[in-house]
This record gives C-alpha cells, structure tokens and sequence, in this order.
C-alpha cells in the first residue's frame, strides 16, 4: 500500500509542482542569464554576454557592501525586538484575551496598512518643517533630534518597522501560548512550578519553535524592506539608509544597469539559500538529539 500511495501523492502534486517550475522557473532562467549579459533598457531585448563582470562590479561595490550591512543589521535588530515584544505581548495579553478574543482583531490594525502608506503617514508626523512632533517637541524643550537626519533615520525605521509588524509576532506567539495544554500547567502547578519558574522550564521551551519561525519569518521581511524606507527617508544621506532592495532598484531604474542589478538580486538569493541551508541542518540536528 505504501508505494501506491507515494505514486499517488506524487501524480496528485505534479500539476502544482509543473505550475510552480513554470512560474518560477522561466523567469530565474532569464535572470541567470541577463546576470551574466550586458544588458541595459536600450539592449534589453538583445542582451550581449560579458560573462561574470556583473557580479564582479557588485561585490567589489563599496555601496553594496554598504546596503548589504545595513539589511542585516536592520533585520537583525527588528526581528528581535519584535519577537521580545511580542513574546511579552503574548503572554501578558493572555488572560485579557482569554475573555475577549475579539480584541485580537484591533491589535492587528497596524498590520492591515499598507507600507509604503505607512512611511509616508510618518514622514508627515516626523519632518522637521511640517510634522506634528517635532513642533510640540520645539514647543515644549525648545529642541528636537532630526528624526529623519543622517544620525537618527535607522532609529526611526527600526521603531516605524517595530510598531507596525510586532502584531503579527503577537498573532502567532499567543497562538502558540494559548495551545500549551493546561494539563501541562496543571501537572507544573501539582509539583510547585508556577510564575516565573513555569514560564522559563515549560511555557519557552515548548514555543521555541514557533518563536525561531517568527524570529526567521520577520528577519526575511525585514531584510528585503523597501517600501517603509523608501517612503520615508528614501536612499539617506551618503546612502545611509540604503537596503538591498533599494540598491537593486537604483540600480535598475535610476542606472539603467539591469544587469548589474540582476546580478545582486542573484546574489540576494544565493545569501538566502545558504541561510536556508544553515537553518534546516540546525533543526536536524536538534531534532535528531
């Protein structure tokens, strides 16, 4: 029965499987292949190949490296202040939300805006000339930092991107903490665990999981952003707030250099796989001890 039920599963999956290879297969063929082609909008259609120099220029780019660092260290940071929050969230929301569920619904707000609103709704509330804040600050103390300047713009994005996406943390970590079994608790209870000793000897370690796929989820999210900071403070001074995907954008829409922007993106994606890589032969090694 088993083998019969293998080639099952495989004939039912082969017509998604078929759709997925041809919706995402054709266009990572032209992308290979434009990566390593010198191609601009004029010659778009008729692309020379020049082998590896687009990938070259890219890791020998100063600016990329530049936007390279600040991706990870904003998705570094974000996602872990989110799942801190979150987490926190979750678990002091609990009861509150035990009796009233439907208060979940307005905790999602913030989600349910679109991003690139969202850096404009900011860049209103924060510009130095025309924002709310900075006149009641100037008001108030006589002075106020320039919230989308050189030295604050990454504070700024890591709060605007925090108060919008911890949320979703929310949504999935209470999810996670409403599930535990109250036979857990109960037994925990029974043998004198309760507060602080329960929630670090059973509650965390049995929402490890769930917290690592929130904690990796927003890290990819956050670290391909655009939208918030496009909208917001755009490229920065000096290209200071210069993410990936901005940098493959300017690339490709500013210069004109698909190629070269391609050929980031290619790389992007191979950073992702390696990530991906690491992640899956962590958990299989936890799951094999």
């Amino acid at each position: 029965m088993k083998p019969r039920n293998a080639e099952t599963g495989r004939i039912l999956i082969a017509p998604l499987a078929g759709f997925l290879i041809a919706l995402l297969g054709f266009p990572l063929i032209v992308d290979l292949y434009y990566s390593v082609s010198e191609v601009g909008f004029e010659n778009i259609r008729s692309p020379k190949l020049s082998g590896f120099s687009n990938y070259a220029t890219a890791i020998t780019d100063p600016e990329f490296w530049s936007a390279a660092w600040f991706s990870l260290r904003f998705g570094l940071i974000v996602a872990s202040i989110q799942v801190v929050a979150g987490l926190f969230l979750a678990i002091f929301l609990a009861p509150l939300l035990a009796k009233r569920p439907w208060l979940i619904a307005f905790l999602m707000l913030p989600m349910m805006v679109a991003p690139a609103l969202v850096g404009l709704m900011y860049r209103l509330i924060l510009h130095e000339f025309v924002g709310v804040v900075p006149y009641y600050l100037q008001l108030w103390f006589n002075d106020f930092p320039a919230f989308l300047g050189r030295e604050h713009a990454f504070q700024t994005l890591v709060v605007v991107e925090t108060l919008q996406w911890t949320p979703f943390a929310l949504l999935i970590l209470h999810g996670a903490y409403a599930s535990i079994s109250h036979d857990i608790r109960e037994a925990a209870a029974i043998d004198g665990a309760e507060g602080w000793r329960r929630l670090l000897a059973i509650d965390l370690p049995l929402m490890v999981p769930t917290i690592g796929v929130v904690f990796f989820i927003r890290f990819i999210d956050s670290f391909r952003i655009f939208d918030n900071v496009y909208t917001l403070v755009g490229s920065g001074a000096g290209g200071t707030t210069t993410s990936m995907s901005i940098y493959i954008y300017q690339a490709f829409f500013k210069t004109g250099n698909i190629g070269l922007a391609v050929a980031a993106s290619m790389l992007l994606l191979l950073g992702s796989f390696l990530v991906l890589y690491v992640i899956n032969a962590l958990s299989a090694r936890r799951v094999a001890t």
